[in-house]
This record gives C-alpha cells, sequence and structure tokens, in this order.
C-alpha cells in the first residue's frame, strides 16, 4: 500500500495533486528542464523517474501506464523513442534538481528539475591485474605479499625490530657516561 506523503498536498485534492504532476511531468519531457518551487520539484522527481523507467522498457503495457499520467501522445512517443534510448544504460537517476534562489514576488524557493544529459561515469576496472596475480607460482606471489605489504606495517615492524638493537646501543653509551661522572 503507497504511504502518504506529509505535509499539505500540492493543490489541496489528491485529484488535483496528480494532475499538477502529471502536468509537470509532460512538461519536463517535452522541453528537458523546467522551472519550478522546490517542493514541487522534490515531489516530481520520482514521478518523472517511474515513468523514464516504464519507458526503458517499451512495451505496450508499459505505454499505456504512461499514458494514463501524461496524456500528450506526441510526448509518450517522444518519452519512449529518444528520452528512454539515451537513459538505456543508467539504472537510475535520470533527473537533477538545481536550487536558484527565491522567487521575487513571494520569496518561494524556486529550482530546475532536468534531465540529466551526461553519459554515465562508471567506475572502471582493471582487468590485466588479477590474471596475472593467478598465473605466477606459488612460491614468488608469498614474496610479492611481503614486499607489498602497507608501509604502516613494514614501519612498525621495523621499529620493533630496532628497538632492541637500539637499546642495546644505548646501553654502553649511559654506562660510559656514568664512568666519566
Amino acid at each position: 500500500m503507497p504511504k502518504p506523503t506529509k505535509g499539505a498536498r500540492l493543490g489541496g485534492s489528491p485529484a488535483h495533486e496528480r494532475l499538477i504532476l502529471a502536468n509537470l511531468a509532460t512538461d519536463l519531457f517535452r522541453h528537458g528542464r523546467i522551472r519550478t518551487t522546490v517542493t514541487k520539484a522534490k515531489r516530481l522527481r520520482p514521478v518523472a523517474e517511474r515513468l523514464i523507467t516504464k519507458a526503458k522498457k517499451g512495451d505496450i503495457h508499459n505505454r499505456r501506464q504512461v499514458l494514463t499520467v501524461v496524456r500528450d501522445k506526441g510526448v509518450v512517443h517522444h518519452l519512449f523513442t529518444e528520452i528512454a534510448t539515451t537513459f538505456a544504460e543508467r539504472p537510475g537517476g535520470y533527473t537533477r534538481i538545481t536550487k536558484i534562489g527565491a522567487r521575487k514576488g513571494d520569496n518561494a524557493p524556486m529550482a530546475i528539475i532536468e534531465l540529466v544529459s551526461e553519459p554515465l561515469g562508471g567506475v572502471t576496472t582493471r582487468a590485466t591485474e588479477a590474471p596475472a596475480a593467478e598465473t605466477a607460482p606459488a612460491a614468488p606471489a608469498a614474496e610479492a605479499a611481503t614486499e607489498t605489504e602497507a608501509p604502516a606495517e613494514a614501519k612498525a615492524k621495523a621499529e620493533t625490530a630496532e628497538a632492541p638493537e637500539a637499546a642495546a646501543e644505548e646501553a654502553p653509551a649511559a654506562e660510559a657516561k656514568k664512568d666519566e661522572a
């Protein structure tokens, strides 16, 4: 069961709020970006992203579900043919909200909600390192593991190894000072 949103509705009644969000979504898909209040932009984001996800699936059932929200067939066609293909590789996050300050008349906080146009910048990994480690013999791999240990661990091992030697060097020096005094 859907959880109702907190706070006052945008238009007063649930039907009016659905119409407001449908009109905002239609304009967003038609123009690519719209200027609205921050509250409306935040309420529009999940609606628009849900519609884009349905458009990415592309079948007739999802097209009819989108048509129940967006009533303009030209905008639905644009959504399914152009917008959905641009977001085919993106798993989510199709919109961006940018706050632009206060409106002059009533000081309402304004924002621009837009469709993300940049390509998805995924994390690149190197596959060449893992096979090289698997093909190496077991004995050199153990030596390589000791060579590549963290510098902090190597420093700690070096300090513990030097501590008895340093204490042994300081002891004769301290005895020599006692003899002189």
